[in-house]
């Protein structure tokens, strides 16, 4: 791990000095793809690296992951080592921002941007990216993620539940609040969405993901939870009853048997 590390770091300082090449053909190489698992702790450790460098180098550091993302420009095709040098270039610019404030209003619009990628581990890095900004900057993350749920298409939407539906960021009960206020508002545009909307991949897409998130907010916020999801019950749409079905089916929710059950009477 150590060798590894030592090897990532050189090739970051190189890359630093204008020789990106090496250190983008070693992503490429220790990717893992084409395979089912992309190798995601390369990419927290090379976003680790910029994040501790980008306080001192940061023109550098924007001109090296620039020209990492610049490859989904030429819609690069999924599960091949092209997404992946693509993927670590989104995850290391929300570290970046994490770490250094004044960047954060230009990469919460990259991330904007990158949400809706053709690429869904890109788009998975950008749900990585802003919960490294959530750690870092909660309430404005926040308020970014709300306004993607709000005026985002369905990608866009899709990137501000599954960003803060993560269950090591919902210890608070802002965060909870957030949490519960984004599913609200997506669950309520998904219940307005036309029927020619329905079958579009990138609502298929929100659908999928909505079909866990709400699980994992409810877990956080129980009574709060399962309320807006008896709320939703009564919608009588399709889409929305798939969506409460299948957050019943997680394990998470076993423990509340009281509001599974009557939740469950409720989708009958």
């Amino acid at each position: 791990m150590h060798s590894t590390h030592s090897t990532l770091s050189s090739l970051v300082e190189r890359a630093l000095t204008g020789n990106q090449r090496p250190l983008e053909f070693y992503l490429r190489d220790q990717s893992r793809l084409p395979g089912p698992r992309a190798n995601l702790e390369l990419v927290d450790d090379v976003s680790d690296l910029f994040a501790e460098l980008v306080k001192e180098q940061p023109d550098k550091v924007r001109s090296l992951l620039s020209y990492f993302i610049s490859d989904d420009h030429k819609k690069v095709v999924s599960n091949t080592p092209a997404e992946f040098v693509v993927l670590s270039g989104v995850v290391a610019f929300g570290a970046c921002a994490a770490a250094l404030p004044k960047w954060r209003s230009e990469v919460f619009e990259l991330l904007d941007q990158f949400a809706s990628s053709t690429c869904w581990r890109v788009r998975q890095g950008v749900e990585r990216a802003f919960q490294r900004l959530l750690i870092a900057a909660p309430q404005e993350t926040i308020n970014y993620l709300a306004i993607m749920a709000a005026r985002g298409n369905y990608y866009q939407q899709r990137a501000s539940i599954a960003a803060i539906a993560e269950p090591s960021l919902l210890f608070s009960s802002e965060t909870q609040q957030a949490g519960l206020s984004i599913l609200t508002i997506i669950l309520e545009r998904l219940h307005s969405a036309p029927a020619f909307d329905r079958k579009r991949e990138d609502f298929r897409v929100l659908r999928q993901t909505l079909g866990y998130a709400g699980s994992v907010i409810t877990a956080a916020a129980p009574e709060r939870g399962f309320a807006l999801m008896r709320t939703c019950a009564t919608w009588g749409d399709t889409d929305v009853v798939w969506i409460l079905r299948e957050n019943l089916k997680k394990k998470r929710l076993a423990r509340f048997v009281e509001y599974t059950a009557e939740l469950s009477e409720l989708l009958a």
